[in-house]
């Protein structure tokens, strides 16, 4: 019985430990051959000596296991790093079929307090390098469907946050990198879609060292799966990956502990109508003041309420 990914070809970023390795693990135990990228350095904030050390001991427990793997140590954030990872998969395995994105750091602080640096360090790894691979990857799935005269087998999954959708007082910096991460998904869905290539994000809930912080108070079982162990998210990046996910795209994805929610685009939650050519201050004070006194102070938008979800 041939396997699910068997034949093609995947790269993971930020692979190297926690969600990204349960990632490549998982495409690679569905058959797929294995990019293994992560800059290795060992702060969670992006300090400390880029390394190959994780991204090789992951490839080597792929090739172990059976599978083909190779490691790469780039950064993603670097354009021409990020171009010369995706040739790596072209060159070594003949194209390119799954982008996993998931390499990220985290400076957090409050807004009020944040250096330029701590906001322009996260944006730039998680939201530039996010776009840096998908552009390479796209303009690769882009040539390969004109060399066809058709479709061709393409599909991305990112990596958003809970941290987007429900905000997050100390993450200002985090939180927005996550949105843009949901916008530049959907885009890339919408262009890509006549190339035969989806393009999703998952929103995933994981002990690891991203989130030690977060998950501090919760203790893990003794006995069995950890309902916060990143292999809870692995199988969802399998399948989205996956032939079966065609009609899967421009969607988001809240994942954890055995639990897949399917998220809507926001809807309308009211919708007033002025009773002259153009609103007036006072028309919209008599309207939107009474309606905002009616909800809890400091509520937002409610996208975590609908989902049931903490924040996290």
């Amino acid at each position: 019985m041939s396997l699910p990914l068997e034949g093609l070809s995947a790269i993971v970023t930020g692979a190297g430990r926690g969600l990204g390795r349960a990632e490549a693990l998982e495409l690679a135990r569905l058959g797929a051959a294995v990019v293994v990228n992560d800059y290795g350095r060992p702060g969670r904030d992006g300090s400390g000596e880029a390394c190959a050390g994780p991204a090789e001991e992951v490839a080597a427990e792929i090739r172990a296991a059976g599978g083909k793997a190779l490691a790469h140590t780039g950064d993603v954030a670097d354009f021409p790093q990020a171009r010369a990872l995706v040739g790596l998969a072209i060159t070594e395995f003949g194209k390119l079929d799954i982008l996993v994105n998931n390499a990220g750091i985290l400076r957090d602080r409050m807004v009020f307090s944040m250096a330029e640096e701590e906001w322009d360090s996260v944006i730039r790894v998680h939201l530039k390098g996010h776009f840096n691979t998908t552009r390479f990857a796209a303009a690769h799935w882009r040539e390969r469907s004109k060399a066809v005269g058709g479709p061709v087998y393409g599909r991305i999954v990112n990596t958003s946050s809970e941290a987007f959708l429900a905000g997050s007082a100390g993450q200002p910096n985090y939180a927005a990198a996550k949105g843009g991460i949901v916008g530049l998904t959907t885009s890339t869905a919408l262009a890509l879609a006549k190339y035969g290539v989806t393009a999703n994000a998952i929103c995933p809930r994981a002990r690891t060292r991203m989130t030690e912080d977060v998950f501090a108070g919760l203790d893990q079982p003794e006995d069995g799966l950890d309902p916060l162990a990143p292999e809870h998210v692995a199988p969802l990046v399998g399948y989205l990956a996956a032939p079966s996910a065609a009609r899967v795209n421009g969607q988001l994805l809240v994942v954890h502990g055995g639990m897949v929610a399917v998220v809507e685009r926001p809807r309308v939650a009211a919708k007033f109508d002025s009773k002259q050519e153009a609103f007036t201050y006072d028309e919209l004070d008599a309207l939107l003041t009474p309606h905002y006194a009616e909800r809890p102070s400091g509520e937002t938008f409610g996208a975590a309420e609908v989902l049931g979800l903490k924040r996290g």
